[in-house]
């Protein structure tokens, strides 16, 4: 076994969620694949006094599911996922897909509907989490598909992952300690402040941060980590962003997306490619067409686009905004059951302003 897969477990489990003596650890994994790390770390959570617990997804689940599924069964909620959602102390989530186009010629009316029905378990999950109730991390396991995403060799994207994770450091926990003060830094100068302005050649938005929270994201939620984000003022967001990148849902690309905002809500959106699927996620439910985080990417190990969220969005030098559910810790009231990130370039005369100072240029921060 690559041993960069046991430091991987020893960091998220001692540092990302630090778990405790009697903590109940769900262990998702999202894909049998992705057992090797998930026996990494149930050691990890053994030897910290927890208590693990398995939840595994078999390969091509959700494929059967869609193709087979009843109007009621896509509208029913698993009452054991319900059970744990509301009483596991840690959640660590391992994404590991053997197919990551499995979903991409789903019904995207569908995938809207059995989104609507697990709204109680997002409430709950945010919720819990906003509250410390839940502590919980996730992190991607290398594998051929992600990295036939990535337009890379498996070899090579085993580098890129566990160099975004800054695992090849003798040191990675106090790597993420050391960015954790670094934007801690940042999310104090943020505090109190009202007003952001986003302009560039691709984006021209204003927004409210007034009343809200900046989270420093610094490798406990997700491992590999690397921004600072909040949940905007919902009806403040007007002007319109245009997306460096695909963004990706659910396995389905959709290219070239531009959004416009009024009064908070995307009253137009566009894309070259998949623009029929955008507007039928953005009318899953009243919450869909706002946004429900604003982010700045600070992870410099993040080199290039993956097609995966977890890194892509993480990516020195861009923005990323979601449409859909906010994270009640940072003040947003936004409720969705979709959360959907999408990025922005901003390395080419890009700038943020907040109250009218100069906060990031050209993908650096100038306070």
């Amino acid at each position: 076994m690559d041993p960069r897969v046991d430091k991987v477990a020893e960091v998220m489990v001692d540092y990302s969620v630090a778990v405790k003596p009697n903590d109940l650890v769900l262990i998702r994994m999202l894909d049998p694949l992705a057992e090797p790390l998930a026996l990494e770390v149930e050691k990890y959570v053994l030897k910290a006094g927890g208590n693990p617990v398995f939840l595994m997804t078999p390969s091509r689940a959700n494929e059967v599911f869609f193709k087979y599924a009843s109007d009621e069964q896509l509208d029913w909620l698993n009452p054991m996922h319900k059970w744990l959602w509301e009483k596991v102390d840690v959640m660590i989530s391992l994404i590991a897909d053997a197919n990551t186009k499995e979903m991409s010629n789903v019904d995207p009316a569908r995938l809207s509907r059995a989104q609507k029905a697990r709204t109680p378990l997002s409430k709950t999950f945010m919720k819990r989490q906003a509250t410390g109730e839940l502590r919980w991390t996730l992190t991607q396991y290398p594998t051929q598909s992600a990295a036939q995403d990535a337009e890379m060799s498996l070899s090579e994207y085993e580098d890129f992952v566990y160099g975004a994770c800054m695992i090849h450091l003798d040191d990675p926990i106090a790597y993420w300690q050391q960015m954790s003060a670094d934007q801690e830094r940042l999310v104090n100068w943020l505090d109190g402040k009202s007003t952001v302005e986003v302009k560039g050649e691709n984006i021209d938005l204003k927004l409210s941060i007034e009343g809200r929270t900046f989270i420093n994201a610094d490798g406990k939620k997700n491992f590999p980590d690397g921004e600072i984000f909040t949940g905007p003022v919902e009806d403040s967001v007007n002007g319109w962003a245009r997306f460096t990148y695909p963004a990706i849902y659910n396995g389905r690309e959709v290219d070239g997306v531009e959004l416009t905002f009024e009064q908070g809500k995307v009253v137009k959106a566009t894309a070259a490619k998949g623009e029929d699927f955008l507007n039928a996620i953005l009318d899953t439910d009243a919450g869909s067409r706002y946004l429900g985080e604003f982010a700045v990417g600070t992870n410099e190990g993040v080199k290039r686009f993956t097609r995966n969220i977890l890194f892509d969005e993480k990516m020195g030098g861009t923005v990323h905004m979601a449409v859909g559910a906010s994270y009640p810790d940072t003040g947003g009231k936004n409720e969705s059951a979709v959360h959907w990130d999408m990025i922005c370039d901003m390395r080419s005369g890009g700038e943020i302003y907040v109250d009218g100072e100069l906060f990031y240029q050209n993908g650096e921060f100038r306070v």
